[in-house]
């Protein structure tokens, strides 16, 4: 499973890829190639793949420095900076001291949306016309993003992922995401929302091989104002490389299996 967490060699296979053969477009980013996209019987472009960010961005979506078990990074929050309303600022830096017991996806729960897009583990896309399917290594989670003109469901379900429905502006996939619970992180610092949060997810393919993302995070109770956060996809081009099981578990072993052989 460690091996999952940060594939070297395919961070340096497509540092090499972006540095021999992709033209650069405005503010450094690989120009778009439409000719060269890959593309659905319906003409979308084919998010269909293996893909994997290779960032920091699960130990802290903001830049930092290196601590014990956490590598340095660079952030992702445009700014980087955060809006908080002062009171929220206040339970945020509470969070961060507690951050290594009350870490929800340190318990083992959902990482919500966006974090389950940047959790350092490989996941999976499906395009079908009308619906987006993704499979996560990280403790077997899906979504899927149901981009057939439905509406999000009435009554307030409370989801740990929300409701996602998509849409497409040009080659763009956007997904509208809400309907969320309270009981997740933006990142293992604290970082976190309320139940008024609201995504906006915007997928681009730059080529065949990288996805630009962009998530606007809208929750006027936590924020002053929407704030962004973007980052790269990299498809996997290893030969029969697949999404493998993940095993996730937040209490002692002992607890589920009394026996001594199976839970040392």
């Amino acid at each position: 499973m460690k091996r999952r967490v940060f594939i070297f060699a395919v961070l340096i296979a497509a540092s090499l890829f972006t540095v021999l053969g992709i033209a650069q477009g405005v503010g450094g980013r690989p120009a778009q190639d439409q000719s060269a996209l890959p593309r659905t019987a319906d003409g979308k472009p084919d998010l269909t793949g293996f893909w994997q960010v290779m960032n920091t961005a699960n130990f802290d979506i903001q830049d930092h420095s290196a601590q014990p078990g956490v590598p340095a990074g660079q952030g992702v929050v445009e700014g980087n900076e955060l809006p908080y309303r002062p009171e929220a600022l206040a339970r945020k830096q509470q969070n961060y001291a507690s951050r290594a017991t009350a870490d929800p996806e340190a318990k083992c729960l959902a990482p919500g949306v966006p974090r389950l897009m940047y959790m350092p583990y490989p996941f999976q896309i499906v395009q079908t016309p009308g619906k987006v399917f993704m499979h996560f290594e990280y403790a077997a989670h899906t979504r899927t993003i149901f981009a057939d003109g439905t509406s999000h469901p009435k009554g307030g379900l409370g989801l740990w992922l929300g409701d996602s429905r998509g849409r497409w502006e040009g080659d763009t996939l956007v997904a509208d995401v809400a309907d969320f619970n309270d009981q997740t992180w933006f990142d293992r610092a604290g970082n976190f929302h309320s139940d008024a949060l609201h995504v906006i997810e915007r997928y681009t393919l730059r080529d065949r091989n990288h996805i630009e993302y962009e998530a606007t995070i809208e929750d006027p109770q936590v924020f002053t104002r929407p704030w962004k956060m973007r980052m790269i996809f990299y498809r996997h081009l290893e030969e029969n490389f697949r999404v493998l099981e993940y095993l996730c578990w937040a209490f002692p072993l002992e607890r589920y299996y009394p026996y001594p052989s199976i839970a040392q």
